[in-house]
Formats: structure tokens, sequence, C-alpha cells
């Protein structure tokens, strides 16, 4: 009986024994698989973490078969694509993970009320005054007996001789004037004197002659402001006419200001508005000024509307062709709703900004602007006091808003309202034929859709797309993916490559 449990005892040791000696096997490599699992799946598992929960794979081409694990599509020879939990949620808002923002260096800023200063820097420069204009002509026929040492852009000063004319008709009528004189008769006398003025005699030498009593041949031109010598139209020995130009002078009593005003910023400019001017000339010092006339036409290169201001020159030290710095002060808007101009996307057609609802969820809204000073630009509409936009970085939020479908919230419109497009996706191929059910291509790979160049049937949104279009033709298309498969939208043509040009010449085939 002793050798029976004897023999039991030392079966069941050795049943033991073996048994361990197995677990402790399989728990080494289970950990061992388990290690390597964890390894493989650690970079995957690390991409996910910013995209949340996969609800399931998916084909592009046929998006409405679902599938529980990723791998190859039995469909296509590309891998499944999957589908996050949070793009089955809010489809009007772009997510981005904390890090991510660091790493792009975003930065938001308040939307605040204030005040918001309206004065305007910009810059001008001084220019003639077109209304100070003096022109010399010709009284009567005449000749030029001389000269004067004047050239144009002299300085002038008022009474500066010019030339000296000879008129020989004043010349008649003068001695004529005197033959009457010693008649005694005041009505001839009159008569004589009012033939000098028809003549063109000016006042003053009709009085310079009356007083002498002698007959005066010469008559010299002086110029009647003080100013600036712009044209010399005499030489000596030249034969004149009446009416003809002797010399023009632009007086600098007083100079314009010509400033230039963008367009945007012209609303609320008036005549009459005081404005100050700096002139690197002459440092330290302020001309102030007002609004003459604000120009009715604009400039087509600069879009910017030209004010004019009148500023006075006593002492003759304004010269035009100098520029200005000139501040423009109009009423300051007291209770404005304010953000930073940076955060402001302008794309033309309207303004964006990109809103921070938080936890890393961002939506592009549009808003409309009111004046900008200062590196602040007034919200009109579109957004409330209080909320965050994205100051740093909006260009690269707004990118992708645009490829992944995101519509701008339009103004007036709710954040409820807001729904998701589905992103249009291009590549480039061939048209191999046209068919009733749509159009057989080779296409290059959707890039954006993470599937490589094959050929196959597309459906065609509208037949008429098709109209122009031929088999062999390059083309490129735009696709939208939804859950009834790939619809194209968009196709245009592609010109032919010289290569490709070149493989025609030769009759070869070109290859898809």
């Amino acid at each position: 009986m002793s050798a029976r449990i004897a023999k039991g005892a030392l079966l069941a040791t050795l049943v033991l024994g073996i048994g361990a000696a197995g677990g402790y096997w399989l728990a080494q490599q289970s950990m061992s698989v388990g290690h390597n699992s964890t390894t493989a799946e650690a970079a995957p598992a690390a991409q996910e973490v910013d995209k949340g929960e996969v609800l399931y794979w998916y084909d592009p081409m046929m998006p409405q078969q679902k599938f529980d694990q990723p791998g190859k599509s039995p469909f296509m020879d590309m891998q499944l694509v999957p589908r996050y939990a949070e793009e089955g949620g809010d489809n009007a808002a772009v997510s981005i993970d904390a890090s991510i923002t660091q790493n792009l260096g975003m930065r938001l800023a308040p939307v605040t009320r204030g005040a918001l200063s309206n004065s305007l820097q910009v810059v001008g420069n001084l220019t003639f005054n077109s209304r100070d204009i003096a022109v010399v002509q010709a009284r009567s026929n005449g000749f030029v007996e001389r000269v004067y040492a004047r050239a144009p852009e002299d300085l002038l000063a008022v009474g500066a001789p010019l030339a000296d004319l000879l008129v020989p008709a004043w010349v008649s009528a003068q001695e004529d004037y005197l033959a009457l004189r010693g008649a005694g008769d005041p009505g001839l006398l009159a008569a004589a004197r009012q033939r000098l003025r028809l003549a063109g005699m000016p006042a003053a030498l009709i009085a310079q002659f009356e007083r002498s009593g002698k007959v005066q041949a010469l008559w010299t031109v002086t110029s009647p402001i003080s100013g600036v010598l712009q044209e010399l139209n005499v030489r000596e020995g030249m034969s004149l006419m009446a009416g003809d130009t002797l010399a023009t002078i632009n007086g600098l009593r007083s100079v314009w200001l010509d400033v230039a005003v963008p367009e945007a910023e012209a609303l609320g400019l008036h005549k009459g508005q005081v404005v100050e001017a700096r002139l690197p000339a002459f440092p330290g010092e302020v001309l102030s000024g007002s609004i003459d006339a604000i120009l009715p036409q604009a400039n087509l290169d600069s879009r910017t509307l030209r004010v004019r201001v009148e500023l006075a020159n006593p002492d003759g030290r304004l010269r035009p062709g100098l520029t200005a710095q000139v501040r423009l002060t109009r009423p300051a808007e007291r209770d404005a709703l304010l953000v930073p101009s940076e955060a402001v996307i302008r794309s033309g057609r309207r303004a964006l900004v990109m809103l921070a609802e938080g936890e890393g969820r961002y939506r592009p809204v549009e808003v409309r602007l009111g004046h900008e000073a200062e590196g602040n630009t007034q919200i009109l509409e579109g957004l409330e006091e209080g909320q965050q936009v994205v100051a740093s970085g909006q260009f690269l939020l707004d990118s992708e808003a645009s490829l992944r479908g995101i519509m701008v919230q339009e103004l007036g419109a709710p954040a409820t309202e807001v729904k998701l497009e589905a992103a249009l996706h291009e590549a480039e191929g061939q048209i191999d034929a046209i068919e009733a059910d749509g159009v057989m291509l080779t296409h290059g790979p959707f890039k954006t859709l993470g599937m490589p160049g094959m050929s196959m049937l597309f459906p065609v949104a509208d037949k008429a797309l098709l109209e122009g279009f031929a088999a062999g033709d390059r083309v490129r298309v735009g696709v939208r993916a939804n859950d009834d498969g790939m619809l194209i939208e968009r196709i245009e043509h592609l010109a032919a490559t010289p290569q490709e040009n070149n493989t025609h010449d030769g009759h070869q085939e070109m290859q898809p």
C-alpha cells in the first residue's frame, strides 16, 4: 500500500513540474508576443490620439461598405481609410490637439470693446497752387527789343522785368494824343486817351506818358506777382502778335498738399477738416491746414483717393516737391467691438476670423469690418464681446478648414446652421472612354484621399460636363466622395506636355 502511494506521489510531482515549466514557457511567449504587439501598434495609436476613436474603416471608392478592422480593400488595391468619431460630431469646426497648437505657435486674442481712434496717418507731397497763376500776353502786335536774364524756375519778385517790347500802334496813338492836347478841346483829348486804352496800353504806362509828355516807345513787361517763372516764350528780335503768351508765373503765397488716402479709410473725411503735416525738411515743426477738396477720381494703381489741403506760405519756404507725413483726425468711435487686425483673413470677397470655441476647436466665421487704427480693427457684425479669435496661425487653420470642406459661418447665421460639405478631391488622368453611365478614367493618385492611381469608371454629376471631351483627352477632375461613391463634379482639359507631343509625332501610343 505504501509503495502504491509513493508511486502516486511521484507521478503527481512530475505532472506538476511539467505543468509549471509549460506554464512558465507559455507566459514568456505571451509576454514576448504582447511586447511585440504593443511595439507594432504604438505608432498607429500615437497617430490616432489626435483624431479620437475610430468608428470603422472604409474604402473611399465604396464608402457605403464599412469594416471593423483595418487592412486592404476587397474592392480595390488600396488600404482602408479610418473614419473617426470626431468626424461625425461637429462638422463645422476644426479640431487641433493642444501639443500641435503649441508647435504651430498659435496665439489667441479676446474680442474687446473700447474706443477706436480714428486718426489716420498718410503721406503727401507739396504741389503748386493752380489757382495762383499769372499769364503775361502781348496786348498788341510788336517786336521784342530786349529780354532780361531770366530762365524757367527762377524765383521772381513782383514787378521783376522780363522783356522790352516795341509796339508801333502805341507810338502813333501817343503822337495823336500829344497833338490834340495842344488844341485845348477836352472832348477830343478824352477820345485820344480812350484810343490809347483800346490799343492795349497798360494804365500805368498811360499815366507815365501823360506825366512826362514824351512818347513811350518801349514797354517793359514785368511780373505781376511774386513766384516761380514757369515759361518764358520771348527772344530778342521776335515779332509778336496780339494775344501771344510771353510768360507764365506760378505764385507761392500758398501751396497745395496732395494727400493719398486709402479708399477704405476715406469714410468720414470732409471739406474743412483740420489736418496736421510734418515735413522732414523742417523737423520738429507741425503745419496746420484744412481739407480744401476731396478730388473726384481715385488712383487705379494704388487704390487711393486724392485729398487736397491748402497750406499758407507767407515766407515762401514751402516748395513744391517736398514730402510730408499727414495726420487726419476724425471723431473717435467710443464703443467699438475690436479685434487685432492680424486676426482678420481678407479674401477679397469677404473677411473671416477663426473663432476659438475651446478644447482645441476652431470655427471660420465671416465678419463685417469697420475702421482700422493702431493695430485694431472694428467688427460691425459677426462676433460678440468676450469671444476668442486666433491672432497667429489662423491661415493654417483656414487652409485646413478648406481642405476638409468646412463651410464658413455666414453673417446672421447661427452656428447650428453651419453645415459640412464634402471636400472636392482632385487628380489628373486620361479619358479612356465615355459611356452612358460615366467616364472610364485612368487617373493618378487622389492625394487628399490617399488613393493610388488606377483605371475605373466614375459617374458624372451632370452629363453636360462632358461636352467637348473625347477619349484620349488629358484632364483634371474634381470628385466628391459620398455614401454613393466617387462623383465627378468638375472636369477640365489639360494642355499636352512637349514630351507627349513628341510622342504623338513619332506615332507612338501614349501610356497612361
